[in-house]
């Protein structure tokens, strides 16, 4: 039942009401009780004075038993309310107006008839009641006499045993009805308005918590803004609230939109790692079996062909596994990069050294431009390293017999440039965009590379963004192809 935010506001707004109305109640009896004794005890001020003055009560510490019915009987008359006590110097009770057996005080404290005689106690003052010993009550008092050797006091209560609840002061005063019902009409229209306006300021959460539960990944933004209305646009919590909701719908939809086509890039890679890895191994497996079964009838040299087949294919198989579970490392979270500062031109003289025979055998020319004044750099040099490595054989892949393989390395904006370029056939424009992705596929008419797919660009582009830094790649059909990327340079101390 109480399970909306505005029933909930709804129940606490009714309580407090009620927690009001008693308060303002209860304060109103209260103020009314303290203002009525003041009241009277303001205007019975100087009565006791007056009868001490005008009537001898005692003499001689002895009570004037004929003066004291006088003065009770005519206060009784006066005020019926109005209780009479007298008082032995120290507060024992002498005498009273009252029936037997209703006084159960014999004492009367004597510390508010003391402030009493100072004349400058806060009223409404009070002092005991001898009917009554746990109430306290408004009083007047006065020495007897005032003048001379004190005999007593006259202690006269004001209040008397008539304390009225504010249901008998409801009933007996039209004044008292008229303010109750006042405050209850008005307690009454605050609630009914304190309801409409939680109606009206939460309608726009009502509205947004309905749009949560109602949530389709398939709506747009649009959509939601025109469910949600224009709310949002308001700078107070609701607003801010619903303006998270939507920018956190886009993320979602964003994010969801990046899974799919992670989705379909992962189906795309096993389809590409599956193809890569079933041909060589289907080679390899009719090269080994043809060996077994027709082995003796072959040729030595036969023999030799079948085998250093079959190594080949080997060796693609590891170095494309090598390259994926390479690739799986640079992708995880865990791979950190370990920079330090290092010569870059004597790294690629040592990268050059590893391409000796390959370049040899295919007459292929590798030229380093080296500026002895260049800074070092400061990257992980062992990343670095693969990067020129996978750079400089993709350009001995791609470069023809005769061709030409350059790197140069040149200071540029407080880096170090450093560009491999080839006289390869070079790349189409509409394929460069695509160089980098995975297992991208580019067919060329070359020997020994048509339908080629490998991981080698794609780990560089991976250990460059890992060091913040881009790679750039030119190329025309034909004459050759250029990369380039930048790392910080560092002079050494």
């Amino acid at each position: 039942m109480f399970k909306s935010l505005y029933s909930k506001l709804a129940l606490a707004l009714l309580g407090l009401f009620c927690l009001l109305g008693l308060s303002i109640v209860t304060l109103t009896q209260f103020a009314s009780d303290m203002y009525q004794q003041e009241v009277i005890q303001k205007l019975n001020k100087n009565l006791a004075k007056q009868i001490v003055t005008q009537k001898i009560l005692m003499k001689d510490h002895k009570i004037n038993e004929e003066g004291l019915k006088e003065i009770f009987d005519m206060l009784m008359v006066v005020n019926p309310s109005i209780e009479v006590y007298l008082l032995n110097p120290v507060g024992e009770i002498l005498a009273y107006a009252a029936p037997r057996g209703k006084v159960k005080l014999h004492n009367v404290d004597l510390e508010p008839l003391k402030k009493w005689y100072q004349g400058d106690a806060v009223l409404p003052l009070t002092g005991d009641d001898p009917r009554n010993p746990d109430r306290r009550k408004v009083f007047t008092a006065a020495r007897i006499p005032e003048q001379g050797q004190l005999q007593g006091h006259l202690y006269i209560i004001l209040g008397g045993e008539i304390f009225d609840s504010i249901v008998q002061k409801l009933k007996g005063s039209y004044i008292m009805q008229i303010s109750f019902w006042w405050i209850v009409a008005s307690l009454f229209f605050v609630l009914i308005t304190g309801l409409l306006l939680f109606a009206y300021l939460t309608r726009r959460l009502t509205r947004l918590a309905s749009v949560v539960d109602s949530f389709d990944l398939n709506q747009t933004a649009v959509q939601l803004q025109s469910i949600l209305g224009k709310g949002q646009q308001r700078v107070d919590e609701i607003g801010r609230l619903t303006h998270t909701f939507q920018q956190l719908v886009k993320r979602i939809q964003a994010q969801m939109n990046k899974l799919k086509e992670a989705d379909t890039l992962l189906r795309e890679l096993v389809a590409n790692v599956s193809h890569d890895l079933r041909t060589p191994l289907a080679t390899l497996q009719g090269y080994i079996e043809t060996l077994f079964l027709k082995g003796e009838s072959l040729t030595a040299e036969d023999r030799k062909h079948h085998l250093e087949i079959a190594i080949a294919h080997c060796e693609r198989l590891n170095k494309l596994v090598t390259e994926l579970f390479e690739l799986a490392k640079l992708d995880s979270h865990e791979t950190k990069i370990r920079c330090e500062l290092f010569n870059i031109c004597e790294l690629a003289q040592d990268v050059v050294q590893k391409f000796y025979l390959s370049v040899r055998e295919k007459q292929v020319e590798i030229q380093i431009d080296r500026n002895q004044s260049l800074p070092f750099v400061y990257a992980d040099i062992a990343m670095i390293e693969r990067v020129i490595e996978n750079l400089l054989e993709n350009a001995v892949r791609h470069t023809p017999s005769g061709g030409k393989i350059r790197l140069t390395f040149s200071p540029h904006n407080g880096d170090i440039a450093v560009c491999v370029s080839d006289t390869g056939y070079g790349i189409p424009e509409e394929d460069l965009p695509f160089i980098f992705d995975r297992f991208y596929r580019k067919d060329i008419n070359q020997k020994g590379s048509a339908g080629y797919s490998g991981l080698g660009l794609a780990i560089a582009k991976r250990i460059l963004d890992l060091h913040h830094r881009t790679i750039n790649v030119e190329s025309t059909l034909g004459t050759g192809t250029n990369f380039t990327f930048f790392l910080p340079a560092r002079h050494p101390a």
